[in-house]
């Protein structure tokens, strides 16, 4: 995995970095009672920990739903409200535009209006955010560890078993859950990924997207083709206008994904990545959305 954001920072994990990161914080769910079909949320930037803890999750049998930080309170509970998540890893922060968001408030807000939650994780993203009470029993990311180290181990589920809770965009009422199932999930997308895509292990794939549109979903199932990640949170057009295609350049980005709406956006702006940039290793661009 590749993370990257709109800060210059640049963070990268091996698989087997990877691997023993999902390790520590599945048995640090397993010894918080995180068990079967449990839920897990999260509200998080594009960035390793969410990928890390979506796999953890999956691992145990439990149900990974996700949202996107730039989610109001009444967005995120209208939501996760519906689920009951044991367990919420969230932000307390994120960056956009050039400007510094924290979500502490939003945080404890929004863990205060979710029943059955037992523990909250807070990822740093913010370095330099002031801790404060959430009123609940929390800890940070790098202190979400078992108190022995236990092997990975994977809890056998069905076919038909619930993997993710996506949500409708809410615009006709409260949005309604989406339920994927693990089989059906991982089959779909390896038939998109490697016959559609034609993705394999020697492919960097890129895909603009928050953790609040399947589209990280799909992004996420490219592990299973041995592929490399390539992640961004923030504004697609901050600090410049060219910042996706400039770490498209940057990382031999082979597959570049990205929404309609973006390549518009490219259009107006006129825009010419492939007489501004070395794209050499550019095989495909893919597009979702409104009709192209």
């Amino acid at each position: 995995i590749i993370e990257r954001n709109e800060k210059g920072t640049c963070n990268r994990l091996t698989y087997a970095q990877l691997y023993h990161e999902v390790e520590r914080i599945a048995a640090s769910m397993r010894e918080l009672g995180v068990t079967k079909g449990d839920r897990v949320a999260g509200f998080l930037p594009n960035c390793s920990e969410a990928i890390i803890s979506m796999l953890a999750a999956s691992s145990i049998g439990a149900v990974w739903s996700s949202c996107s930080p730039d989610f109001g309170i009444n967005g995120v509970v209208d939501r996760l409200g519906q689920i009951k998540p044991k367990l919420l890893i969230a932000t307390n922060g994120y960056y956009y535009a050039g400007k510094r968001i924290s979500t502490t408030e939003r945080v404890k807000n929004i863990t205060q209006l979710l029943d059955g939650l037992d523990q909250l994780v807070i990822v740093d993203y913010l370095t330099d955010e002031a801790p404060i009470d959430y009123g609940i029993e929390a800890t940070n990311w790098q202190g979400f560890s078992p108190s022995q180290p236990q092997t990975l181990s994977f809890t056998p589920v069905k076919f038909s078993d619930p993997l993710y809770i996506m949500y409708s965009s809410g615009t006709t009422g409260v949005p309604k859950c989406i339920v994927h199932s693990a089989g059906g999930t991982l089959l779909q997308h390896i038939k998109e990924l490697a016959l559609h895509t034609n993705l394999s292990a020697t492919d960097n794939i890129f895909y603009y997207t928050t953790c609040g549109w399947m589209m990280w979903n799909w992004l996420v199932s490219s592990l299973s083709q041995g592929s490399t990640l390539t992640l961004f949170d923030g504004s697609p057009f901050h600090p410049a206008q060219t910042i996706l295609f400039d770490i498209a350049e940057q990382e031999s980005v082979s597959i570049f994904g990205a929404s309609a709406k973006y390549y518009a956006a490219c259009d107006k702006a006129g825009l010419k990545p492939n007489e501004t940039h070395d794209l050499k290793h550019l095989n495909a661009i893919l597009s979702t959305g409104s009709p192209l």
